[in-house]
């Protein structure tokens, strides 16, 4: 299992339009085989601030993300809304282990 925290920081006149194109690259994003979990959150006392969750069954599933339809498409249209590069750190999960996410 592959988790990543995607840190993005918004200029504060986009929050509203990179909310709408992350929600629906996340929709889509649950719909591959190889995702597990796409959470969107939003920091309380600085809404300009965002980290996507994601998890993957594997390595192979986060190549394949990238390789949607849909991921191509937010990257580009989120690019221009964001106040600094985003980033990236990658996780491996302690608890549940894999054998309790996948039942």
């Amino acid at each position: 299992m592959l988790i990543v925290h995607v840190h993005v920081q918004v200029k504060p006149e986009f929050v509203d339009g990179f909310k709408a194109a992350t929600l629906l690259n996340a929709q889509c994003s649950l719909q591959e085989p190889g995702v597990l979990r796409f959470d969107v959150v939003q920091q309380q006392d600085d809404p300009t601030q965002f980290v996507l969750v994601e998890v993957y069954r594997d390595t192979a599933a986060a190549a394949a993300h990238k390789e949607t339809k849909h991921y191509p498409v937010w990257r580009d249209v989120v690019a221009p809304m964001m106040a600094a590069p985003r980033t990236s750190v990658k996780f491996s999960n302690v608890f549940p282990d894999d054998q309790q996410w996948q039942g």
